[in-house]
């Protein structure tokens, strides 16, 4: 691996390292992982804290709340202080959090500690995608992101699984504390290799920075454009995955969670979408990966909708609608990104807020029409917020530019 002095030595007008960028997306990895350990340890953690499956959900809704925390008050403070000073002080806050989970006796203590970890672990994944973009040089901004966004795939999608297998060997306190000694190893690792190199900051108070997040959303129209594009499509797939379990849990399937879960690993394919999208975007093609994502948006709808068919369908369809989701992400991302050198840390944070409030309602849309409805009527709904989406972002574009994407 390349030297500290090395690492120095990247600036805006070089190549990134590769070295680099495959250490941006591992951080982004075992961050993002931190936020989703704790959905299959759920009953588990029920049983020791003595809390049945109505009230066992509040640990997820805490983690949701560190989350939300985060993107409004903690993200943006990439803008105002040293990125790399700050990236590091936030691990060792995260090894703390995770040892207080593993050590928990009180349910109190408990939520303290999964709020801790949503907070810490959403603003070190949203802070090294906005490091990711302030080092990389403008006209390779797409690829790093997107291989900083692949890594968040990949740390998302074996989470679960991860978590399942240290529980299984060692009981579920053992994967709060393996991802602490994995959490100050990375500390130790950025602290060596992540560039001393002074980036652009705001030269704002705290309270300023936080009052030109919404000053952001009222005067960049990319951000607010893309930021709906995000709401509408992470809608469509919270629509889809939080409904997948009733369906394939209940008869004929009868599915275990496990084999449930394995769906998901699909997606891992669609890291390679990320930094493809992410080419495709430096080299100015952003829109018509946008009309290429939202079309297979729609289309991804079709498959999934002969889950009671087949399941090689619903895989189809699992492939199709993971590969558009990367595409619009990253392309996105980097969209807004271009916005601002002085405000990666903010837009990241507004960004990813449209983000938070899609999947909310897509997830509370979607079991209320599965109850009313059925599997057909969850593909409805998804196929209708995502022709939403591709009515939108038409709408959106200037006549000529929407033509020039169409044609491809």
């Amino acid at each position: 691996m390349p030297s500290r002095s090395d690492a120095s030595e990247h600036d805006a007008g070089t190549s990134m390292p590769t070295w680099l960028v495959m250490l941006l997306a591992v951080a982004c990895a075992l961050s993002v992982a931190n936020v989703y350990y704790a959905q299959p340890l759920l009953d588990a953690i029920g049983r020791e804290f003595m809390l049945d499956d109505s009230a066992v959900g509040i640990v997820i809704s805490a983690t949701q709340l560190g989350c939300a925390l985060a993107l409004l008050f903690v993200v943006p403070l990439g803008d105002l202080l040293d990125r790399r000073r700050l990236m590091i002080g936030q691990l060792g806050l995260l090894v703390l959090a995770l040892a207080a989970v593993a050590l928990a006796g009180t349910t109190p203590w408990l939520l303290a500690g999964m709020v801790a970890l949503g907070l810490l672990g959403t603003a070190m994944t949203q802070g090294l995608l906005a490091l990711s973009a302030a080092l990389a040089a403008p006209a390779e901004r797409g690829r790093v992101v997107g291989a900083a966004q692949g890594g968040v795939v990949i740390g998302l999608l074996l989470a679960r699984t991860v978590a399942g297998l240290v529980a299984d060997a060692w009981g579920w306190r053992a994967v709060y504390l393996v991802s602490a000694a994995l959490a100050a190893l990375l500390a130790w690792v950025l602290m060596r290799r992540l560039p001393q190199r002074r980036l652009p900051v705001a030269d704002l108070s705290y309270w300023a920075l936080l009052r030109s997040l919404y000053a952001l959303l009222a005067t960049e129209p990319v951000l607010r454009v893309r930021g709906m594009i995000a709401l509408l499509m992470f809608a469509a797939i919270s629509a889809f995955w939080t409904a997948l379990v009733l369906p394939l849990a209940a008869p004929p399937y009868s599915l275990s969670h496990t084999a449930i879960g394995a769906f998901g690993l699909v997606g891992v394919l669609g890291v390679l979408m990320a930094a493809r999208a992410g080419r495709w975007a430096d080299r100015g093609l952003g829109q018509r990966t946008t009309v290429a994502g939202l079309s297979l948006l729609c289309l991804a709808w079709a498959p999934i909708a002969l889950l009671e068919q087949s399941l090689w369908a619903l895989a189809l369809g699992v492939l199709i609608l993971d590969v558009a989701l990367q595409a619009l992400h990253v392309t996105n991302q980097t969209m807004i990104f271009s916005i601002s050198a002085e405000a990666h840390s903010r837009l990241v944070g507004a960004y990813m807020m449209f983000y938070a409030v899609g999947s909310g309602l897509g997830a509370i849309a979607s079991t209320a029409v599965y109850a009313r409805a059925g599997w057909i009527g969850v593909c409805v709904l998804g196929a209708g917020i995502s022709a939403a989406a591709l009515l939108f972002w038409a709408v959106t574009l200037p006549r000529k530019v929407a033509a020039a994407a169409l044609r491809g």
